[in-house]
């Protein structure tokens, strides 16, 4: 069997926060809208795609936490070094956002050359930007 990712799905807290953050980094990545709504945002690249979607009240009540059960991070991975720190510079302090564990910088105990930059959306989803 020959199996690929299709889709991930996120829910968020806030559409209006959140839909705007995913816009610009994943827009800086090179996805692109294929579906927009009040409640719903859909981005594709490569034939996968990433769908951001405001958490129904119900459901809101406890938050996002990465070390319960579920989701810990979602890792994006680039062409090389320079790219993840390119991103870092050109996305991520240009947008104020703090990263996370003093990076970028080298993950040796992953894999070699692994270097990576980890940062988090505004529900504190942990993201990555990765080379190895």
């Amino acid at each position: 069997m020959n199996a690929s990712l299709d889709h991930v799905s996120i829910n968020v807290s806030n559409a209006q926060v959140s839909f705007q953050f995913y816009r610009k980094f994943l827009g800086f990545l090179g996805y692109y809208i294929v579906k927009e709504s009040v409640d719903s945002v859909g981005f594709r690249k490569d034939g996968s795609d990433i769908w951001v979607n405001e958490t129904h009240p119900d459901h809101k009540k406890e938050g996002f936490h990465r070390k319960r059960t579920g989701l810990n991070h979602l890792a994006f991975k680039v062409d090389t070094r320079e790219a993840v720190d390119q991103f870092h510079k050109d996305f991520l302090q240009a947008q104020g956002i703090p990263t996370l564990y003093n990076t970028p910088k080298p993950f040796p105990e992953y894999t070699p050359n692994y270097y990576a930059v980890f940062f988090e959306d505004p529900d504190r989803i942990k993201l990555e930007v990765l080379f190895r």
